[in-house]
């Protein structure tokens, strides 16, 4: 259960604090509006991700049959990855704008979040194998894992507009891209876990 903790919370930090439509939206809206539409702009993946879930579990657990394509998967997540390590190991800062539009900021981030395909290629590929694989093992180990996810996803988000509301240089500077470059190393360690997964199913039909 540990383990899939720590998953979880390493997966969210990186997708919390990667840049992205969703983090654009949220600079944006703080910038203009202030921290609370920022806020409100983090809280959307509570709204979207739960159909997303839904989709990917029941898309994958129709895929359980088959080995090859399981494997075939979890290569793919892992592939997918390494994508967003090299997003972390080229990120320069966060571009910091104040265009944004009138609020409503939670709905605005739910139809970005929603239309977003990262949050659809990452469950799929990534966070449903992972959170079945710990439901394998115990119930409370996949509980650990989205909460862990969610914890840090929406937490950093949070995080980004209080920062952000308060000063406007930090994610410009070192200190975000020396973290970014941190998650990207433990992200590409996790894509080699989810390879020898991938690797071993397919060894499986051998």
């Amino acid at each position: 259960m540990i383990a899939s903790l720590i998953a979880g919370l390493v997966l969210g930090l990186s997708a919390g604090m990667s840049p992205g439509p969703l983090s654009v939206l949220l600079i944006s809206q703080t910038l203009r509006h202030g921290i609370r539409e920022g806020v409100k702009v983090a809280l959307a993946p509570f709204i979207t991700d739960v159909p997303i879930i839904a989709l990917t579990l029941f898309v994958f657990t129709r895929l359980t049959s088959s080995q090859t394509l399981l494997g075939l998967i979890s290569i793919a997540g892992g592939m997918f990855l390494l994508f967003l390590a090299y997003e972390s190991f080229r990120t320069s800062g966060v571009e910091l704008s104040a265009q944004a539009g009138a609020p409503q900021s939670l709905s605005r981030g739910a139809l970005v979040n929603l239309f977003n395909p990262n949050p659809y290629v990452f469950w799929l590929t990534v966070g449903a194998p992972t959170m079945l694989k710990a439901w394998g093992e115990t119930p409370f180990a996949a509980i650990a894992f989205v909460v862990g996810f969610y914890f840090c996803l929406v937490g950093s988000k949070i995080l980004l507009a209080v920062v952000i509301g308060k000063t406007r240089n930090l994610f410009t500077g070192k200190p975000y891209i020396y973290l970014m470059r941190a998650l990207g190393v433990l992200l590409v360690i996790y894509a080699f876990v989810l390879f020898k997964d991938g690797w071993g199913m397919l060894e499986v039909i051998r």
